[in-house]
């Protein structure tokens, strides 16, 4: 008997830092793959500062668990996405996020960044082609 995969997608909207939201959705993200779970994470709004390179939480007196990201390739996450609104309207580009590099164990190819920004229309496909979302 096969095991059902759900898609599951985890929407980032805080800020990095000043809450636990960030810091638990990445957790969460990392069992739902650890699970082997269809896992999609999308950053929109505030969330996009997480994805942003060169965290320095030295003056906050907070941990940077920002490289962490840079792990969900290891973990079979692949489908990441940025929304292009939030980024444009924070002045960002898709060159201030980190990049999260996967290979993909059965064909051995691989992919530098993973990272897509996309637009409003595509946020709206994925989360309907989603069994369950999850809004941090």
């Amino acid at each position: 008997m096969s095991e059902v995969v759900k898609k599951f997608m985890y929407l980032n909207r805080k800020a990095p830092y000043g809450t636990i939201y960030a810091w638990e959705a990445l957790e969460v993200v990392l069992i739902g793959a650890a699970f082997d779970q269809d896992v999609c994470v999308l950053f929109l709004d505030d969330g996009v500062y997480q994805l942003t390179r060169g965290q320095d939480t030295k003056g906050i007196g907070m941990k940077n668990f920002s490289p962490t990201y840079r792990t969900l390739g290891d973990y079979e996450v692949r489908r990441i996405y940025v929304d292009r609104d939030s980024l444009e309207a924070r002045g960002l580009t898709q060159d201030d996020l980190v990049e999260i590099a996967f290979e993909d164990m059965e064909t051995e190819e691989e992919f530098d960044n993973i990272v897509e920004v996309i637009d409003s229309a595509r946020v709206s496909e994925l989360m309907n082609e989603s069994d369950a979302v999850f809004s941090f």
